[in-house]
């Protein structure tokens, strides 16, 4: 999305950003509930000088030399530390004894981009009950998520599964939705006894997973690991089958636009919640062009976000703008010409329509 520091700090609504909106849900937990609920940052070199030294470098394809060696000594050298550092992070940064000390047993551990994955006591409660050391919180696959991970029966235990670890031919049965009917949300409940338990021991073996990437035209691996695949070294590990309404990521512009939207509203709680005046129960279908793919391209390109409650689906190409007040309902299609600038003015109310150019409109 073009960020150059983190993703939550990207404003969401109301002048709040995505921490924002955290920090309220957690407020108003400990405020409701009389408890002290912590919250737990984990940052990377890109957004934290202090951790430089946890960098990983990319290694080229070609000879899978470190692409830092190859010249290339800056960010893109090196691999952004995934989710899956999760647990070693909670053991060295001193965080899990610290929590431990606090009486506190299970961590919930979330993207910070997912606006839905706020806390659920009857999740945790199940956990407790079961005594189940960690869940993953999955949700039914559509469409738009066949590439998301998924859980698997293999040796014997439940281990994930994540579309890089796929054989090129087997890429098509594995995004089938029949096939493999759910997907892993990255929503994390676990047990603190048991990450220390298994951290001393060295006993999170989790797959490395190639991730192939370009940096200035040279082909390139990233190497990353996956919190969820942490399932399998876990007892009494489960998988929870949730709502969709707690899986709402922002990973693009697109999300960006759904998410500022009349679709969903805040509540004085920090929580992001779907407008019941929807009909629909699926959200419109929303494809942006590139000009939109950068955070502040896209922000400088709307007056104000348009009502979008009775939109089924929306393609922009070309150099658009939307002025305020801008309603689209049912099928739109905003093309602008190669070279020309088309302004959708203020207060335009576009329902089923192709626009090539103001005369449509």
């Amino acid at each position: 999305m073009g960020c150059t520091g983190p993703k939550s700090v990207i404003e969401v609504r109301n002048g709040l950003t995505f921490l924002d909106l955290i920090v309220k849900q957690i407020e108003a937990l400990n405020t409701k509930y009389g408890c002290t609920v912590p919250l737990l940052l984990m940052n990377s070199f890109n957004t934290h000088d202090d951790t430089a030294k946890s960098q990983y470098p990319r290694m080229v394809i070609e000879d899978f030399a470190p692409l830092p060696c190859k010249g290339n000594a800056g960010k893109d050298g090196w691999n952004p530390p995934g989710h899956g550092d999760v647990f070693p992070s909670l053991m060295n940064s001193g965080k899990l004894d610290a929590l431990l000390s606090k009486g506190k047993e299970y961590v919930f551990v979330a993207n910070s981009d997912n606006l839905g994955a706020v806390v659920d006591l009857k999740i945790l409660n199940h956990l407790i009950q079961n005594k189940n050391e960690y869940c993953m919180e999955v949700t039914p696959k559509t469409l738009a998520d066949v590439k998301g991970g998924t859980l698997i029966s293999y040796d014997g235990k439940v281990q994930l599964l994540e579309i890089a670890q796929v054989p090129d031919q087997h890429v098509n049965e594995f995004k089938s939705i029949e096939k493999f009917k759910i997907f892993n949300t990255n929503n994390l409940w676990v047990n603190l006894n048991a990450v220390k338990r298994l951290v001393e021991a060295d006993a999170l073996k989790m797959e490395i997973i190639p991730n192939p990437k370009e940096v200035d035209g040279i082909k390139v691996l990233q190497l990353e690991t996956a919190a969820g695949a942490a399932i399998r070294f876990f007892d009494q590990a489960i998988g929870a089958n949730v709502p969709r309404s707690r899986f709402l990521p922002v990973k693009a512009s697109s999300d960006l636009l759904l998410v500022q939207s009349d679709l969903y509203t805040l509540t004085d709680d920090g929580y992001v919640i779907r407008n019941p005046a929807r009909a629909n129960p699926s959200n419109p279908s929303i494809e942006l062009g590139p000009e939109f793919k950068k955070v502040a391209s896209f922000l400088s390109r709307f007056k104000s976000i348009p009502s979008i409650i009775e939109l089924d689906s929306l393609k922009v190409t070309g150099d658009v703008y939307f002025g305020a007040g801008i309603t689209l309902k049912g099928n739109v299609t905003v093309n602008a010409k190669s070279g020309v600038k088309l302004e959708i003015p203020d207060g335009a109310v576009i329902a089923n329509k192709d626009v090539n150019g103001p005369e449509d409109i």
